[in-house]
């Protein structure tokens, strides 16, 4: 009886050193969407093997439809806040003095310490790219809450368009020290994380956020032992006139160098109770990029991202989902896959908008968000900055100048500008759909209705279509009561606002093109009115 109950308890304490080991591993490959991935069947045609991460498919979920900010820096505060971009304010690329995550933002390792005081290692690994470069920020990872950071701080390792010397020659950060390294720097990065790794307590769980510079630019010919072609001459005029090989030559260095370090996972005994994360941060650089807009962008080219979950905690393994998922819900999961599922009630003041991916893990729904959001807002804006919002067909996007595009993803996957259904009018599937988003978008970001006078449905319209004439019009917009107090805007059928003001009796809309046109009505009461031009 003493000897059984000495087995249950052995057995009962390995289990329990096991609940404590588990380890959770982010991977992120920097600039690479999701068409040149071979682990998609719906890739475009030039693709890189990705021998190595196709290692994690047998034990995890690829997800088919996930988003990621258009930029790098945006998508990473988002992941380590679980927040969007609105909120932390990194709506741009962080460089030099601009826009930076603010050090006081509760990013993964500060609540996991939170959750687990100096439970848990926390090391943050190469690309880092959320705050100031300079001497003021030097060591803004470590006093962010993680216990070690080894990689560089700045966006890039070089320029574009320059034969990359940066690979090889950069300037790495270890906690709070610069120093040059010589050495390649994807090899450098499993190099670090390796030595981390083994410098830390076995029985201590472990979370590490590895972050490649590659494929970014600057675009080069990696090390001979990393990459199969042997055809690239490496030179600067061939790197500038065909970066496509160059990219994936990189591409495929970063894949051997993750298989070398899933096989010292292996070796060491951490490969079974380690959960490993795969990602791409935003679409390729438009230099090498299949679809368009690319990066940048919130078309699907610059947001849509591989996204991989693998390991110990995956239920049912060896699947994909096409649930929608944000990379700022990497915040939720990764807290939940060391326990820390009550992480809302260590910073009760903060408002995340991360959504926990363990249901989906554990196999026990299909999806966790009925719509997936993304942003991007330059320092000096462009028309490209806007907001878009999606659910499983529809996709909603508007730009800040006004312009609205609205596309059914599963007939438009390409999102052809020709087929934006806000060109013609709207069916009751059509119209539904964009109210339903419209009125999401307008709930998340705050402040009045979002979208424009397309909100308002048929009967509306209809119902006032007599307020103002003739129409169709010409020239001029006549009303058929008029006192003086309301407030007129007119908008195309795209979006923009053509004219705000008291007296639109007085404009002269001939230049306008022909086509539809919306006229809201603001006084007591707002009324919007259909007209068309000729």
């Amino acid at each position: 009886m003493m000897k059984k109950c000495i087995v249950i308890l052995v057995v009962l304490i390995g289990l329990t050193n096991y609940a404590q080991q588990r380890n959770v591993v982010l991977i992120i490959a920097d600039d690479l969407g999701k068409d040149y991935c071979d682990i998609y069947p719906d890739h475009a045609t030039n693709v890189v093997n990705l021998t190595n991460v196709r290692r994690l498919l047998p034990r995890g979920i690829v997800f088919n439809n996930a988003w990621s900010n258009p930029l790098c820096s945006p998508t990473r505060a988002g992941i380590l806040t679980g927040r969007y971009s609105f909120r932390t304010g990194v709506g741009d690329v962080v460089d030099g003095g601009n826009t930076k995550l603010n050090i006081n933002e509760n990013i993964i390792p500060k609540v996991l310490n939170l959750y687990s005081p100096n439970g848990i290692s926390k090391a943050c690994i190469g690309k880092w790219h959320v705050t100031t470069a300079g001497p003021a920020g030097i060591d803004y990872p470590r006093l962010m809450g993680f216990d070690h950071y080894e990689g560089n701080l700045s966006g890039a390792l070089g320029q574009p368009g320059q034969l990359a010397t940066g690979f090889n020659n950069w300037t790495k950060i270890t906690n709070g020290v610069s120093s040059t390294c010589t050495n390649y720097a994807t090899t450098e990065n499993v190099n670090n994380a390796i030595s981390y790794i083994n410098s830390q307590p076995s029985s201590k769980p472990f979370y590490l956020h590895l972050a490649f510079n590659a494929p970014h630019t600057p675009y080069h010919l990696p090390p001979a032992n990393l990459i199969t072609t042997t055809s690239l001459s490496g030179t600067q005029a061939d790197i500038t006139a065909n970066p496509i090989p160059y990219f994936k030559a990189m591409t495929e260095a970063m894949d051997k160098e993750i298989g070398r370090f899933f096989d010292y996972l292996i070796s060491s005994g951490k490969w079974d109770n380690t959960d490993i994360i795969f990602i791409g941060d935003n679409g390729d650089e438009s230099l090498v990029a299949q679809t368009t807009p690319s990066k940048g962008s919130i078309y699907q080219g610059g947001v849509t991202v591989p996204f991989i979950i693998s390991g110990p905690d995956v239920v049912n393994p060896n699947r994909t989902s096409n649930a929608l998922v944000n990379t700022a819900d990497l915040f939720a999961t990764i807290l939940e896959l060391f326990g820390d599922t009550n992480w809302q009630s260590q910073i009760p003041t903060t408002i995340v908008d991360s959504h926990s991916l363990l249901p989906i893990l554990s196999n026990q729904t299909t999806s966790v968000r009925p719509w997936e959001f993304t942003e991007v807002f330059k320092l000096t804006p462009t028309s490209g900055d806007g907001k878009a919002i999606r659910n499983t067909d529809y996709k909603l996007m508007k730009f800040d100048d006004g312009t609205e595009k609205f596309f059914n993803l599963t007939s438009n996957s390409s999102e052809a500008t020709n087929q934006n259904l806000l060109l013609g009018t709207l069916n009751t599937t059509q119209s539904n759909n964009y109210s339903y988003l419209c009125n999401q978008m307008t709930t998340l970001v705050g402040g009045p209705q979002y979208c424009n006078a397309l909100s308002v449905n048929d009967n509306e319209l209809e119902a006032n279509e007599n307020k103002a004439f003739p129409n169709p019009f010409h020239s001029k917009i006549n009303l058929k009561s008029y006192t003086g107090n309301e407030n007129y805007e007119l908008y195309s059928n795209l979006g923009q606002l053509i004219y705000k003001g008291k007296s639109i009796e007085n404009q002269d809309f001939s230049a306008l093109s022909n086509g539809i046109y919306f006229l809201k009505i603001s006084d007591k009461a707002t009324a919007t009115v259909k007209l068309i031009k000729e």
